[in-house]
């Protein structure tokens, strides 16, 4: 049910129960959750999350994908299309580990899965929801051709976060690909 893409340096699939293991350290790190929803996750909640992402795409039909790195099979971290309950709109969105970071990874998965939401989804625009401080992940949504739109609070565990919305509507996604 999980369609597989593949990018020039990358597959997006879906998870194996092999992932796991690096999934609940990289969701433990306190960088990489410093603005997810701010402190590391205990390994029963990375599980629960785990779990949610897999169940997404049963109950949505689309969803966030492993990452792989083709070159050497490693799962580098998770991105997709999410849209929990009560979210403002289909999000592409992104998390790697820290040592994937500043490599064009996360760019590079965000485009293929845009181009998906975008050929597959009868939606007008995609979203990206970034925390105000979080500036490389401003830098991803700027390659993706995304504009800074108003902050909103979204709750996530109960707790609400003040978050900025990016987003890019599906005339302009299309004109990009025209270019």
């Amino acid at each position: 049910m999980i369609p597989r893409l593949e990018t020039e340096r990358l597959i997006l699939r879906e998870y194996r129960p092999q992932d796991f293991e690096a999934f609940a350290a990289f969701m433990a790190d306190p960088d990489v959750v410093r603005y997810l929803h701010g402190e590391p996750m205990a390994r029963a909640d990375a599980w629960r999350a785990f779990a949610a992402g897999i169940g997404h795409w049963h109950l949505r039909g689309y969803g966030v994908w492993a990452v792989e790195r083709k070159a050497d099979g490693v799962f580098i971290g998770r991105v997709g299309l999410y849209n929990p309950e009560g979210w403002p709109g289909l999000e592409v969105g992104w998390t790697l580990g820290k040592p994937y970071w500043r490599q064009g990874y996360a760019t590079e998965a965000a485009k293929a899965s845009m181009r998906y939401g975008f050929l597959t989804q009868p939606v007008d625009r995609l979203i990206s929801v970034i925390d105000s401080g979080n500036k490389p992940s401003q830098a991803v949504a700027l390659r993706l051709g995304e504009s800074k739109g108003p902050a909103q609070d979204i709750v996530i565990g109960g707790k609400a976060f003040r978050a900025d919305i990016w987003s890019i509507t599906r005339t302009q996604w299309q004109r990009q690909q025209d270019a």
